[in-house]
């Protein structure tokens, strides 16, 4: 009894640890390749629709598979299939690093994603399993987690400028392969989760989602460059929309989906969806445009572009652990609601830079934005995982995480596409992109003080029953 009371702590400090680096990992590419698209353009000749599949291969890949990735979670167990992504995730990031062309690199960014998507839900089955007996050490374990991630995406940037400063574009994806054998290294010291051989992949609804999302994306960043009434917009959009109804058909309807239609009827869990879906929008699509309007329009080099993203490293971190702390003592209604009103404050306050803009005039809505987002991920997905019983937690959190990926996916389209057609249209794309997010997160937050329980959790509240919250 010692022996296990010992080892205990230890072995859940190593699954978060693994957890949160694969993670890490994960969202330092959403982000790192951003700085890198002034130089990818010149370098192999992309459009800004190019770049904007630069992005959204990975981003878009990564969210249709996530929902069968967090079945092959539960199949193999959480540890197995972490390892595979690992793997998967460095043979791809070399294939970035060697591409000739940009469609070279878009599809290899595409197949990135693939591993990805087996890397997340994961990650959070195996914090689950491990913190299972205690809700208060879920969501500090989850505030981790996520800070591991919030600084990954805020250092994307910086660590891309360097790179690109000191060893070129290639750098920012060979990078990866160094990480991913380290990040294995830890895993290998994480207990395996319990097997659920009886779930099997849904195909039919995972070609459907893969075809809706895809003829979305398509539609939205050929709506700039082509317009509206073109016929491979209309076609995409009309394809979209039919596959998306025939998923939602098939999904209702097989034994095994890949997308439970019940979560949706649990409390807090559409609500947290349609927060994250939010977040990810505006965040992933405003990062697309200031990373063209520092260097295009402000002339920032790379490793100033990169350095200028600074500030939202520490905002991050700290914003995240302290929404841990928030969600565990009074739930995750408030850190959200205060997360979605001070990142819509921070996008408005961008509204007011323009060409000659000085950084220190940046500097605001560069803290406010993580500080939001920071404050509002945590609980999110604490409430996503304390409304399902911890057996289909990989599967919930894939649920979570396919929406908030598709969500950044579309953003980089949408914004991607209001500054289409050279650099004059970047800073007012800029400011239109700004106000339509702070409107989007206003809108967040009437979702969260509305549909997002107020009870704070219990460490001794079982597992799956929705008073964590």
């Amino acid at each position: 009894m010692n022996t296990l009371a010992t080892d205990r702590p230890t072995s859940i400090a190593w699954t978060i640890v693994a957890a949160s680096f694969g993670f890490a990992v994960v969202q330092l590419d959403v982000t790192i390749v951003n700085v890198a698209l002034p130089r990818l353009s010149v370098e192999l000749t992309a459009s800004v629709p190019g770049l904007q599949w630069v992005v959204d291969a990975y981003s878009l890949v990564f969210a249709v598979l996530l929902l069968s990735a967090g079945v092959m979670g539960d199949r193999l167990g959480a540890r197995r299939a972490y390892l595979i992504g690992l793997a998967g995730f460095a043979l791809a990031s070399a294939a970035c690093g060697a591409a000739q062309t940009a469609a070279e690199l878009i599809a290899a960014r595409a197949v990135q994603g693939i591993g990805a998507a087996l890397l997340v839900p994961p990650s959070l089955a195996l914090i689950n399993h491990a913190c299972a007996h205690d809700a208060k050490l879920r969501a500090k374990a989850i505030g981790f987690w996520t800070a591991a991630a919030g600084i990954s995406i805020a250092a994307g940037p910086i660590v891309g400028g360097l790179l690109l400063g000191w060893l070129g574009w290639r750098s920012i994806f060979f990078v990866n392969l160094p990480l991913c054998a380290l990040g294995m290294a830890i895993t290998l010291r994480v207990a395996e989760t319990p097997r659920k051989p009886q779930q099997h992949l849904d195909l039919r609804g995972q070609l459907l989602a893969i075809t809706a999302l895809t003829c979305l994306t398509a539609a939205v960043i050929e709506i700039g460059p082509l317009g509206v009434t073109h016929p491979l917009v209309l076609t995409s959009l009309a394809l979209a929309v039919v596959s998306a109804l025939l998923f939602v058909r098939v999904e209702s309807r097989v034994a095994q989906p890949m997308l439970p239609l019940r979560f949706f009827r649990l409390p807090n869990f559409s609500p947290a969806v349609m927060f994250g879906i939010s977040v990810n929008l505006t965040y992933y699509g405003l990062i697309f445009i200031i990373s063209l309007y520092l260097q295009h329009v402000c002339r920032y080099t790379a490793t100033q572009a990169g350095l200028a993203f600074l500030p939202l490293t520490a905002t991050f971190a700290v914003a995240n652990l302290i929404s841990g702390w928030m969600a565990g003592h009074y739930g995750s209604r408030l850190p959200m609601l205060l997360g979605a009103m001070i990142g819509a404050s921070g996008f408005a306050l961008l509204t007011r830079l323009d060409a000659h803009s000085s950084y220190l005039a940046m500097l605001a809505p560069f803290l406010l934005i993580p500080s939001g987002m920071g404050l509002g991920v945590p609980a999110m997905t604490t409430a996503i995982l304390a409304s399902v019983e911890k057996t289909f937690s990989g599967t919930a959190s894939a649920v979570l995480n396919a929406a908030r990926q598709a969500g950044g996916a579309i953003g980089v389209a949408a914004f991607g596409a209001l500054v289409t057609g050279g650099d004059g249209r970047i800073v007012p794309g800029m400011h239109r992109a700004a106000w339509l997010s702070s409107a989007l997160l206003a809108m967040a937050a009437v979702v969260v003080w509305f549909g997002i329980r107020r009870q704070a959790a219990r460490p001794n509240d079982p597992i799956g029953s929705e008073t964590h919250l």
